[in-house]
């Protein structure tokens, strides 16, 4: 990735179905069927970022709310996200290899997939972070998988037999931590223009919360430390089993994740 003069190359993508669509009611979560839309955009990174806001839970079920309303930003966002080159994920064997070293690209992408669960407090593990704590009790737990130059297992497979960490988010606080193969990850959801801008029903009384989430990296550890002050983008279709505003319940009433995270050490615009 090209970061001399100033610039960065930006990676970042969503999931269609085979045909090229937009994900919808014929989405299919296997990776046999799926097609990722992969854009390289050129950026300069900022030399003075902008302060940012941290997200609450109040902004999420607002952003349901009005998610099914065609907003002009979200419409261009997708565009400029889908933009670029396609890279063809349609069978797990076909995969992409980790950074060189065995050190994670930059950016890499990881897959969060799976149904949510608590972690009770006090049974968090500790994973060297200062700005988490996992065994507050207000945290919840899904599998990460490898996509793109992350370090560990055979990237851009998603059996139950190829997890490579646990993925740990927090209603609560709105942090999150990644436990990775040779380090971890503590990050901040941002409060942008990100959300769920589609809500999807699956025809089974639930339905699909669809949009993207900007995050920002407070801190890492062992491999990942570069990636401190960088930047996580989420291009989430998070399975709501139970429909209703999104994180009602949860997630003891059902919360299927898969979330594609695009993990860089620059800043996302």
């Amino acid at each position: 990735m090209d970061a001399e003069g100033g610039e960065v190359t930006l990676i970042c993508g969503y999931v269609s179905d085979v045909d090229g669509g937009h994900v919808g009611n014929s989405f299919s979560q296997n990776t046999h069927c799926l097609v990722f839309y992969v854009g390289f955009i050129k950026l300069h990174a900022p030399s003075n970022p902008t302060e940012r806001t941290q997200i609450t839970k109040q902004d999420l079920i607002t952003q349901g709310k009005s998610a099914n309303k065609q907003d002009p930003t979200s419409i261009q966002r997708r565009t400029l996200i889908s933009a670029g080159l396609l890279a063809l994920l349609s069978s797990p064997r076909r995969a992409i290899a980790e950074g060189e070293d065995g050190q994670p690209g930059n950016p890499f992408i990881v897959l969060l997939k799976g149904i949510y669960q608590p972690v009770p407090a006090g049974h968090g593990p500790n994973l060297g972070l200062s700005s988490v704590n996992l065994s507050d009790g207000t945290y919840s737990k899904t599998k990460i998988y490898p996509v793109f130059k992350a370090p560990g297992g055979t990237n851009g497979e998603n059996s139950d037999d190829d997890a490579i960490g646990t993925f740990y988010v927090s209603l609560a606080t709105f942090l999150c931590a990644y436990d990775l193969p040779g380090g971890a990850i503590a990050m901040q959801f941002l409060n942008t223009s990100a959300g769920f801008t589609l809500l999807v029903p699956d025809g089974r009384g639930g339905q699909f919360d669809e949009g993207t989430f900007e995050l920002a990296i407070l801190e890492a550890t062992g491999i990942y430390k570069p990636f401190k002050g960088g930047h996580n983008h989420m291009v989430d279709r998070l399975h709501q089993l139970k429909a209703g505003p999104p994180f009602a319940g949860f997630p003891s009433s059902g919360y299927d994740e898969f979330c594609f995270c695009i993990i860089s050490q620059y800043q996302f615009p």
